[in-house]
Parts: structure tokens; C-alpha cells; sequence
């Protein structure tokens, strides 16, 4: 009987969550209501509220269960690049993640998104990645940050562009696309660091 029920609730996140990211794609969260929503999905208000306050406690909710799952990514992939090590592994799995949650990620990354769910992601792969990178560099050379900033930023246009393509490449793909010119950029600058 439990498990039909953790089902059921399932389900009706699933829906609330896809009609969310529909709605997100047409207009900003500030101009979503909680009646608009439960329309779009046909459920009852009641049912809304047995799972959440309003909606931006469940875009908080769901931008929450993202941010952990990416966590989890990064925790079970360490890197180590003062090592020459990949960030491959960890680069596709996250990319996995983002393809299974494809209609969300598209809505909050996109032009009525959630600037603030980006800048926590992009903080939280930064202080894994940047602090690694530094660890190539004198401590007074703050160059790092911007050539971070340059890779973590083509690497959010890249997923843009590939969760909102009709023809999209392959979850392995893209990251070893990902992978690939993040490498490249980081050891060309390198080779031109004296004692990197």
C-alpha cells in the first residue's frame, strides 16, 4: 500500500514539475499562480498544497534535488588536475542529469529561468574546479579565475543550446565536446604560465 502511494505522489510531482517547466517556458515564475499550475495539469488546488506552500517553494524543492544530485556527482568524481586528472566522469554525469531533467532545466535556464539556481550551480562546480586550478598556479595569479569564467560560461551556452536543439547529440557526446575544449583551453593557457 506504501509503495502505491509513494507512486501516486510521484506521479503528481512528475506532472505539477512538467507543467511548471511548460508554464516557465511562457512566462516568469512571479506570474505563475498555484490555480494556473494545478489548470495547466488537472489536479485540485488541494492536491498542490498537500506537497508544497506555493510555487516558489516548489521550484525552490526542485532546484534543491538538482543542486543534490550535482553534489552527489561531485563528490563521488574528485578531481585532481594539479594531477593532469579528467574531468570527464564527472563532466558526464552531470550532463546525464540535466538530460533527465531536460523540460525543467531547459524552463530555468532559459529567458524567464532562474538566474539565482545558475549562479548556485556555476558556485558550486567553481569551488570544486577552481580551487583544483589553482593549485596550477602562483598564489598571486588570479588569471585562473577568468579563464574559469570563460569555460564555465561557454559550458552553460553549450547546454542551453543543446537541451533546446531538435537534433541533439548524445548525453556522451556532448560531454566529451564539453571536456574536450575545457581541456584545451586549460593546458593551452598552462603552457604559457611560466613553472605551471
Amino acid at each position: 500500500m506504501v509503495e502505491k502511494v509513494d507512486r501516486r505522489v510521484r506521479k503528481t510531482k512528475a506532472q505539477l514539475r512538467a507543467g511548471l517547466a511548460r508554464l516557465m517556458q511562457k512566462k516568469s515564475i512571479k506570474e505563475i499562480t498555484v490555480k494556473e499550475l494545478v489548470d495547466e495539469v488537472d489536479i485540485n488546488r488541494s492536491t498542490f498544497y498537500l506537497h508544497y506552500s506555493d510555487i516558489y517553494q516548489m521550484l525552490e524543492s526542485i532546484e534543491n534535488e538538482l543542486m543534490d544530485e550535482i553534489a552527489q556527482v561531485i563528490e563521488e568524481h574528485p578531481l585532481d588536475l594539479v594531477q593532469n586528472g579528467s574531468s570527464y566522469p564527472m563532466i558526464e554525469h552531470i550532463f546525464t542529469i540535466l538530460d533527465n531533467n531536460k523540460d525543467i532545466c531547459i524552463a530555468l535556464l532559459g529567458s524567464n529561468g532562474d538566474m539565482g539556481f545558475v549562479s548556485r550551480m556555476e558556485k558550486m562546480v567553481a569551488d570544486t574546479v577552481l580551487r583544483q586550478l589553482s593549485g596550477k598556479f602562483a598564489a598571486d595569479n588570479h588569471d585562473v579565475e577568468y579563464v574559469y569564467a570563460f569555460c564555465l560560461n561557454g559550458c552553460v551556452g553549450m547546454i542551453k543550446a543543446w537541451l533546446s536543439s531538435e537534433h541533439r547529440e548524445s548525453t556522451k557526446h556532448i560531454a566529451e565536446l564539453t571536456n574536450r575544449m575545457i581541456e584545451n583551453t586549460t593546458h593551452d593557457f598552462l603552457r604559457q604560465i611560466p613553472n605551471a
